[in-house]
């Protein structure tokens, strides 16, 4: 199944997603890797984080680029050439891209239970926020789909979770909140947009307009 959603939200800003049910040969075809691709490609042992990685790259190619278009810094951050600014996640059979021409960050998260209990490691200003909350899970999936938005976003070591990023309180149904970064000398905020998609939640940040 090639993309599923396409979002355009905010001015110079696109969001694609794929649900990944293709075959592995069938995702290989048609797309040209460089050859660090082909280098990282065969260190992957799971035939599910290949059509993964394979899927990001059809999702290039939708938007106008092309494998050999994107590359890594030394912490494994990804940059396009060019002035836009580029986030990429993957979580089981949905992939998803941000291409902007503002800093950004993007996730996905399959929606499970396990993370009620995980939450003390990356829950703190937002603790009360979560207590009062009637579906747990999916406002979890939210702050933590926000908080590897963050990660992504600032690419700093150091960074935590639990010390450093805050999520404002939100209705679910409102697809939005406010996201910030307090480090060390650093303070940055966030509008945050959040949706169900399937059996996933996800979230992508762009600076506060």
């Amino acid at each position: 199944m090639p993309v599923i959603k396409t979002i355009t939200n905010r001015f110079n800003t696109r969001v694609f997603v794929w649900q990944v049910s293709e075959s592995e040969a069938w995702l290989r075809s048609g797309i040209d890797l460089s050859q660090n691709s082909i280098n990282r490609l065969v260190t992957m042992s799971s035939e599910m984080h290949r059509r993964g990685f394979l899927s990001i790259r059809h999702l290039l190619l939708h938007a106008g680029y092309t494998d050999k278009d994107l590359y890594y810094d030394e912490l494994g951050k990804p940059h396009l050439d060019g002035e836009c600014y580029i986030s990429i996640t993957h979580s089981y059979e949905l992939t998803a891209i941000i291409i902007s021409d503002a800093t950004t960050g993007i996730d996905v998260e399959k929606r499970r239970d396990k993370i009620l209990r995980i939450a003390k490691k990356f829950v703190n200003y937002e603790s009360d926020f979560v207590e009062n909350q009637e579906n747990k899970t999916s406002a979890l999936t939210v702050i933590w789909g926000a908080k590897e938005s963050m990660y992504k976003c600032l690419g700093q070591k150091g960074l935590g979770f639990y010390d450093h990023c805050k999520v404002e309180p939100f209705e679910l149904a409102s697809h939005h909140t406010v996201s910030r970064i307090d480090f060390n000398e650093i303070q940055l905020s966030y509008d945050t947009y959040f949706e169900e998609i399937l059996e996933y939640t996800l979230v992508y940040i762009l600076p506060l307009s």
